[in-house]
């Protein structure tokens, strides 16, 4: 900037021009061609850290050496880069940006948005040059803590320009999720470029965001840069520690809620196929209120009762159970339990058959809801066979001079089946000692194989053939081999 007078009466003086600095929140530092220093004021002096003029140096090498400079990326300047110098080689520095420190510090104390003012009374050359400061630390501060929390932010986040809606930075987060690189991105319009997809408004959020108003939570399907497209919640906040008015939008991936909720929805549909062909009659009741929620092509057949007929009722309001009393203790033994299994018992079809099966229950949740699945087994035929051999059996019995006793202990058998025998359950070292009884190996040698005495393994042996439920250790060795114990398996 240049000030000229053509008048010799009313050219400044030096001292008319401390005056005047003197007043300035700017801080002026005051120059001859020459590179003294004439003049600087107290604001240039405490933007220098000094208190006196002697401080800051006589001259622009002087203050060179004194003072340490770098860009704003913290790239050391050489000396003929100090705005002293560039406006002492009649260079133009509007707005020029520096960090300063005193010589010999590494780390800057102050930054100075520098700019040029040349003065003379004559319209020739200048007779003064000035170099006028702002102290912009504090914003610098903080634009240099948002950008490196922007970048450090894991959430994914742009700056849009709010004027032009062109996309100023992009973080970390961002260019992860969209694979997107940081040229493919900075200088585009957020709009032209299409990278919000699907809004409910479109050109809602636009004018939102053009006035620099707060754009609310909003899903939308952001690009990415393979030209798909991934869900996504997005917001929109003005921020002020730019050099220009801007907005920051902050996204949060809701691509795998998305697929998670896709699978979930496949399962279900994969499950309900399978509920639906599965040959055994299965229905769903809810667990609060007993009511039929969901049953089964096979239930429809059992019963007789179609989806119509059946849903939002209980079994008692069909009458389904035989035995009304047994329905309602088997209800409540699964609400204690949880589940039952292969419960006998009778149900009332809806043409009135009676249905003879095996019912089991399980609680399980459907749709975030407790609900019970219960399984029919269709017994009634097996149960019809029991019954006509048991009276063969009885009409053959009536008259059983000619039959020998083993013919009628054996007839006695089948209609009287003894009881299964509860399962055998032994211990890890007791497998361990039949499997070398099974090898046989007498108690001796086992206790050496073991390590362990023979009273002890007496009192396995023992503990074993009351579990198998035999006196002798041929009958161990019998029931343990037919388990495919031993190395000498028949």
């Amino acid at each position: 900037m240049t000030v000229s007078r053509t008048s010799a009466t009313q050219q400044p003086t030096l001292r008319h021009l401390e005056q005047l600095m003197a007043q300035l929140l700017d801080g002026v530092i005051l120059l001859d061609p020459t590179g003294v220093i004439l003049s600087a004021n107290a604001a240039a002096l405490a933007m220098h850290g000094v208190a006196t003029m002697t401080e800051l140096g006589t001259n622009a090498e002087d203050y060179a050496r004194r003072f340490t400079l770098w860009a704003p990326d913290h790239r050391r300047l050489k000396h003929r880069d100090y705005p002293i110098f560039k406006v002492l080689a009649g260079e133009s520095i509007p707005d020029m940006m520096v960090e300063v420190a005193p010589a010999g510090e590494d780390e800057a104390r102050w930054v100075h948005q520098a700019r040029d003012v040349t003065m003379d009374v004559d319209g020739g050359e200048p007779d003064y040059l000035a170099v006028v400061l702002s102290d912009v630390s504090g914003q610098y501060d903080a634009e240099a803590r948002f950008s490196a929390m922007f970048r450090a932010n894991p959430a994914p986040a742009i700056i849009v320009r709010q004027k032009d809606m062109r996309i100023v930075s992009a973080n970390p987060g961002f260019l992860s999720l969209t694979d997107f690189l940081p040229d493919q991105l900075v200088g585009r319009s957020l709009f032209g470029l299409d990278l919000l997809g699907c809004l409910p408004d479109r050109s809602a959020v636009r004018r939102q965001m053009e006035a620099g108003g707060v754009v609310p939570q909003t899903d939308t399907e952001l690009l990415v840069a393979d030209g798909s497209r991934r869900l996504v919640l997005f917001a929109g906040q003005p921020i002020d520690v730019t050099d220009e008015d801007a907005l920051l939008l902050t996204f949060a991936d809701l691509q795998p809620r998305r697929e998670a909720e896709q699978s979930l929805a496949a399962s279900e549909r994969h499950l309900q196929a399978v509920f639906e062909m599965a040959p055994v009659a299965m229905a769903i009741t809810s667990d609060a209120d007993h009511r039929i929620v969901s049953v089964n092509a096979a239930f429809r057949e059992l019963s007789g009762y179609d989806d119509a007929a059946a849903l939002n009722h209980t079994a008692d309001e069909l009458g389904l159970w035989e035995d009304a009393a047994q329905g309602s203790a088997t209800e409540t033994k699964v609400a204690e339990r949880g589940s039952i299994r292969a419960c006998e018992a009778r149900l009332v079809s809806r043409s009135k058959e009676p249905v003879d099966c095996l019912i089991s229950a399980e609680t399980i949740n459907v749709h975030g809801s407790p609900c019970v699945l219960w399984v029919y087994q269709d017994v009634t035929e097996r149960c019809r066979s029991d019954a006509e051999l048991g009276e063969a059996i009885d009409e053959v019995l009536k008259d059983a001079s000619w039959l020998t006793r083993s013919i009628l202990d054996r007839l006695a058998t089948l209609r009287k089946p003894a009881p299964r025998p509860a399962p055998v359950e032994l211990s890890p070292r007791e497998l361990e000692i039949l499997d070398l009884i099974c090898d046989d190996l007498d108690d001796a040698a086992i206790a050496d194989r073991l390590s362990i005495s023979r009273n002890t393994v007496r009192n396995h042996v023992a503990r074993i053939y009351g579990k198998v439920g035999t006196s002798r250790r041929s009958g161990a060795v019998v029931w343990g081999r037919e388990r495919g114990m031993g190395s000498k398996r028949d």
